[in-house]
Parts: C-alpha cells; sequence; structure tokens
C-alpha cells in the first residue's frame, strides 16, 4: 500500500510539473521576459490559419507513469512473476505517462502572417486566446533572442 502511494504523490507531482508548462499566450509573460527590451513593429494582418502546438515532452509524464506502474506491477503475482509484471507495468505506464503529458499540454494556437509598415512579411505562431482577423492593424514584439508575439 506505501508503494501505491509514493506512487500516486510522484504522479501528482508530475501533473503539477505539467501544469508549469511555458504559456504561448501573446497576453502571457514569464518572470525572465518582464522588464526587457522588445522591439515594436505595426503592421497589418494579412492571414490567419488555425495550428496545433504540440504539448511538452519533459519526460516528467514518462517518469511518472512508469513509477505509478511499477508500484502497480508490484502488487501482481509473486516471485519472478512480480519482476516480469513491475517491468511491463513500468515500461505501459512510461509510455501511457508521456502520452498523458503531451496531451494535456497540447494547445490550438494561431499562425498570424503579418505585412509590417516596412513591407517586410512575417508569420508568428502563438496560442488562440485572442482573436486576430484579416486586416487588423496590429504590433508585433521581438525579442532579441528572436521570439515575438502579436498584439492588438
Amino acid at each position: 500500500m506505501k508503494t501505491v502511494k509514493n506512487g500516486l504523490l510522484i504522479v501528482l507531482i508530475g501533473f503539477i510539473a505539467v501544469g508549469c508548462a511555458p504559456s504561448m499566450s501573446g497576453s502571457t509573460y514569464s518572470r525572465d521576459q518582464a522588464q526587457k527590451v522588445q522591439t515594436v513593429h505595426e503592421g497589418e494582418v494579412i492571414m490567419v490559419r488555425e495550428v496545433l502546438i504540440e504539448g511538452t515532452k519533459s519526460g516528467l509524464g514518462g517518469l511518472a507513469g512508469g513509477i505509478m506502474g511499477f508500484a502497480l506491477g508490484s502488487t501482481i503475482g509473486g516471485g519472478s512473476g512480480r519482476g516480469v509484471a513491475r517491468a511491463a507495468g513500468t515500461v505501459a505506464g512510461a509510455a501511457a505517462g508521456g502520452a498523458i503529458e503531451e496531451d494535456a499540454t497540447r494547445q490550438k494556437g494561431l499562425e498570424i502572417t503579418i505585412k509590417l509598415d516596412n513591407g517586410q512579411v512575417v508569420s508568428i505562431v502563438q496560442a488562440a486566446d485572442e482573436r486576430f482577423d484579416e486586416g487588423d492593424l496590429v504590433r508585433v514584439l521581438r525579442r532579441p533572442d528572436g521570439s515575438a508575439r502579436v498584439i492588438q
């Protein structure tokens, strides 16, 4: 029973870590992004396309799933059968945990193509938490690391 409780605790920690995945929102800034200079470019949206931003594959989901699978495998059989059950549970749990992590952090996104006032055309993918339409006047915020976001 103690093994199962420890496994559940690790799974809970894994889900908390998944909840800490970085935001792809145009309106959310990490602490590291705050108070950093960004270059502002103005332009017009010329195309918007819905996309899917794949989820996080940090390995934490697989680790938590593997531990949980090991714990569940420990409750099956005895002797060498228990060892086989643990191994199978670990492999199956790791695969399931990794898939759950990726699915839980997957999100809808937008590929926003903008013609900047200087004539350059850029495309930026970000979370679909704001609406953008063709013809919208927007600002593109570029950071020195090359990342950018679109705001209205």
